[in-house]
């Protein structure tokens, strides 16, 4: 959660208007971008940008944009590399999109994920294939239902279901989900044969399509044994786009048994040696459960058997018996009237008057605070709706929104108990993570370097996951990996 998280419901709509009409695939390979594109692109973007924690600078920065420029120029949309506006974002998140008008954007995560140029070109080149193809106008049919409102209320609807399964869709980092939504199997296994083409026009190693694939799909896995969720979490690039891991063998066969083509690893590695891994602390870091934040210096717990997933605005809480989310809003000095009117701009959202039934005073961890319950119709019985609040200064609140079946809600009590201050060297302790490229040793083995991972846990399963290894790989002196270190 960044140091000025807001609540926007404008960008949905906005975005809903970046779609084009759909042409003959046949047609988009020597197409130039339209002047309407381009200025749609252009309005999406700063927003795009600020929710996904801003855009990265320097020479990682400068490098992602000079490969993103030359793989999407192969896409025939542009008819010269600057036609293309790449962005490196400053997001935990493993994701990556385009949308019309030459905006291409990564995350700093998934780039850390990849092992070399040529898998970064094969990412890039999938999302613009995806604009080539036209199917965001094609999802342009369904564009109402793909709101900020829509996208949570998937996520909640195993909880909740009818009307009120996008109740708490205030979340503002569930809208650029909007942009890779559901695309269809064919959709995608178009994306990806294009996204091949790209990568043999651009000299690049076709089979970098399918290691890739592989890698999200190891770590779409490795993150729900962290969590120990099922298929419950906000999805990310390799979860939006239908099941990656069938797609890894296709993309291999369609790469050839021998192609050429280079993968620069060594450049590559070069480049992003030092990135930053996971939460920025300047947004909160989650670590084990709890989420910290040496900004705003605070501290809470999720409860047990539920995870946290931090965004640029606001941190989910998820898990089989409820949803929610932690956030701000505008505070005038009463706790009274902002937990009011939390409730009402939730009821505002899905065209109902919403209310608490009654309003609670107490007091936690020397924290003034203020809670509300509304329970309400929903398509699967009664749900109760949550807000709780805490007053930090007189112009600074922060609120929990929860949602679970009714007469569940007491299940967050214990969350909504852990929050408390944090002390400034509590605050200071609190460091980002770095991808640290490393060369093996001859006395280094996969466990050995395993350990070196700043982590508590799974270690292993972190480091081969992090370089595409398997269990039985093994690793040779001189070799170049990546650990992540404080």
């Amino acid at each position: 959660m960044s140091r000025h998280p807001r609540l926007s419901l404008r960008l949905a709509a906005l975005l809903a208007g970046v779609a084009v009409a759909a042409t003959p695939l046949s047609a988009q390979t020597t197409r130039t971008i339209s002047p309407s594109e381009r200025a749609e692109g252009a309005k999406a973007h700063p927003q795009l940008v600020a929710e996904f924690g801003g855009a990265m600078s320097g020479a990682q920065a400068s490098y992602v944009t000079g490969i993103g420029q030359n793989i999407a120029i192969q896409s025939g949309l542009g008819n010269a590399r600057n036609d293309f506006t790449v962005t490196l974002l400053n997001s935990s998140v493993n994701n990556a999109f385009a949308i019309p008008g030459g905006y291409v954007y990564t995350t700093r995560q998934l780039v850390a994920l990849m092992n070399n140029e040529a898998e970064l070109a094969a990412v890039l080149g999938h999302e613009i294939a995806h604009v080539a193809a036209r199917h965001s106008a094609k999802r342009q049919k369904t564009a109402t239902r793909n709101t900020i409102l829509g996208v949570l209320g998937q996520v909640l609807g195993s909880v909740v279901g009818g009307g009120f399964g996008n109740l708490l869709a205030q979340g503002a980092q569930y809208v650029p989900q909007v942009l890779t939504l559901q695309y269809s199997r064919g959709q995608e296994t178009q994306a990806d044969n294009l996204g091949i083409q790209y990568l043999r026009g651009a000299g690049y190693d076709p089979r970098a399509m399918g290691t890739v694939l592989a890698s999200l799909a190891n770590q779409n896995a490795l993150e729900a044994r962290l969590m120990g969720r099922g298929q419950t979490r906000v999805p990310e690039w390799a979860s939006t786009h239908p099941d990656p891991a069938s797609r890894v063998r296709a993309a291999l066969n369609r790469a050839g048994a021998n192609p050429t083509g280079v993968t620069n690893r060594d450049t590559f590695l070069n480049r992003i040696d030092g990135v930053m891994y996971g939460d920025d602390p300047r947004q909160g870091v989650v670590e084990d459960g709890t989420f910290v934040h040496p900004d705003y210096r605070f501290t809470f717990r999720a409860p047990n058997g539920f995870y946290l997933v931090n965004g640029t605005r606001s941190v989910t809480i998820g898990g089989q018996s409820g949803k929610g989310e932690l956030t701000t809003a505008s505070f005038n000095g009463n706790l009274e009237t902002y937990v009011r009117s939390i409730f009402a701009a939730l009821g505002r959202a899905n065209q109902v008057q919403l209310a608490p039934s009654s309003l609670q005073r107490t007091t936690v961890n020397g924290l003034p605070a203020a809670y509300g319950l509304a329970r309400v119709n929903s398509g699967n019985g009664q749900v109760d709706v949550t807000v709780f609040a805490y007053e930090f200064s007189n112009n600074q609140a922060f609120h929990f929104m929860t949602i679970t079946q009714a007469g569940q809600a007491a299940v967050f009590n214990p969350m909504f108990g852990s929050m408390r201050r944090i002390s400034a060297s509590e605050a200071s302790a609190v460091r980002p993570r770095r991808v640290d490229v490393v060369t093996v040793g001859a006395s280094d083995t996969v466990n050995s370097l395993a350990r070196r991972m700043a982590y508590s846990n799974m270690q292993l399963e972190r480091f081969l996951v992090l370089n595409g290894l398997s269990a039985n790989s093994r690793l040779t002196a001189g070799q170049r990996v990546k650990i992540v270190t404080y």
